[in-house]
C-alpha cells in the first residue's frame, strides 16, 4: 500500500510539472506574438486588387461547374411536368371533395 501511495504521488507530481511547463510555454508564446506585431508591416490590399481577386475566383469556380447534357435536361423537365400534373390532380380532387363535403354540411344545417 505504501508503494501505491508513493506511485500516486509521483504521478501527481509529474502531471503538475507538465501542466506548469505547458503554462509557461503558453505565456512565452503569447509574449513572442505581442512583440512580433508591427502595425505598419501588414497592409490591406487595395480595393481594386480585392475586386480583381474576387472575379478571378469566380471564374475558377465557374470552370468547375458540370453542366447537364440536353438529354438530361429534357428528361428532368419531363419528370417535373409529370409531378406537376399529378400534384395538380391531387389538389383538384381534394378541393372538389371538400367543396362537396361543405355543400352537404350547409344543406343539412339549413334544413333543420
Amino acid at each position: 500500500m505504501a508503494q501505491k501511495k508513493k506511485a500516486e504521488k509521483l504521478d501527481e507530481q509529474k502531471k503538475d510539472s507538465k501542466s506548469s511547463a505547458k503554462k509557461s510555454d503558453a505565456s512565452a508564446k503569447t509574449d513572442n506574438k505581442s512583440s512580433d506585431k508591427k502595425p505598419s508591416e501588414k497592409k490591406k490590399p487595395s480595393v481594386f486588387s480585392r475586386i480583381a481577386k474576387y472575379f478571378r475566383e469566380c471564374k475558377s469556380e465557374i470552370k468547375k461547374i458540370v453542366w447537364p447534357t440536353p438529354k438530361a435536361t429534357f428528361r428532368n423537365m419531363g419528370i417535373v411536368l409529370a409531378v406537376l400534373i399529378v400534384v395538380g390532380l391531387f389538389v383538384y380532387g381534394l378541393d372538389t371533395g371538400f367543396v362537396a363535403l361543405l355543400g352537404l354540411i350547409m344543406d343539412i344545417g339549413s334544413n333543420a
